[in-house]
């Protein structure tokens, strides 16, 4: 583990794994411990991942301002990461809420971006989401034996019932999150408990959080390219979320993993490291 002073004084944790060109590598959940990405499908094996604790998560401190877990505040700490590191300019990957963060970050700073990996990413920061039918849709494809039979009826509650989900259909509707319910799919979900916040993560899309349209214009600023991947078992975000996304960005390219969900780095990893690779060397 390693520690770094970011813009306000709160110390963040980072851990490194492989070796190679570095690629930073921000956490979804919203505001879950980095581990869950583990070394990402065995990406580590030609990069050196730099995988940040966001603040109030894994090992990184709680802030003095719990305000400041909003994601446009923390747009600074990915800055003061590259700066602690040395990097003039750097790879990075964003999976789930994170894609947020790392599309705020490039639009804040398209000049030190190289490459930008957008891994089953939400996009709210420019107003790209899946409507309820697209998700329905995607996830009622799974249809016709357990455990998936249970999880699209959790699902369906919660996309067409007001208010909070319950717990247990949370719980229920997760299993969706994989492209197969296996052990390692059953104990990726059980860490999950303690590895999230779940007091920042519900401030971190909290009100003014995001300006889709100024992001959307500062994001046409943004020359690297820009990788989105998408699971295609996956309801949120879908296929055509993440081409719509891709065509946002300049240099944006969408690509869907078959057989994969949410984390797709579980479902096949080979083939997740090797994708990934490929776009990090070549751009395509």
């Amino acid at each position: 583990m390693h520690v770094f002073t970011t813009y306000d004084g709160t110390e963040l944790a980072y851990h490194v794994q492989g070796e190679g060109e570095p690629l930073i590598c921000l956490p979804g959940g919203a505001m879950r411990a980095s581990r869950y990405l583990g070394d990402l499908g065995g990406l580590h094996a030609g990069r050196r991942l730099i995988r940040l604790d966001l603040r109030g998560t894994g090992d990184s401190a709680v802030p003095a301002d719990e305000g400041t877990y909003r994601v446009d505040h923390q747009v600074a700490d990915v800055e003061a990461l590259r700066l602690h590191l040395g990097l003039e300019r750097m790879d990075v990957l964003g999976h789930s809420a994170a894609g947020n963060l790392a599309l705020m970050y490039a639009a804040a700073h398209p000049e030190r971006v190289r490459r930008l990996v957008l891994v089953t990413p939400t996009s709210w920061a420019v107003d790209v989401v899946a409507t309820r039918e697209q998700s329905l849709e995607v996830v009622r494809s799974r249809a016709g034996r357990e455990p998936y039979d249970t999880a699209i009826a959790a699902y369906e509650r919660i996309v067409e019932a007001a208010g909070d989900p319950s717990p247990e259909d949370r719980r229920q509707a997760m299993v969706l999150a994989y492209g197969r319910w296996d052990e390692q799919a059953r104990a990726h979900l059980a860490a999950s408990d303690h590895e999230r916040n779940q007091a920042a993560a519900a401030v971190f899309a909290g009100p003014g959080a995001f300006d889709p349209p100024a992001t959307r214009a500062a994001l046409r600023r943004f020359d690297g390219e820009a990788l989105v991947l998408a699971g295609e078992l996956d309801g949120y975000p879908t296929a055509a979320v993440a081409a719509e996304l891709a065509g946002l960005l300049p240099h944006g390219t969408a690509d869907v993993q078959r057989g994969a969900a949410h984390f797709p780095w579980l479902d096949d990893a080979p083939w997740f490291a090797a994708r990934v690779e490929r776009f990090l060397s070549t751009g395509t």
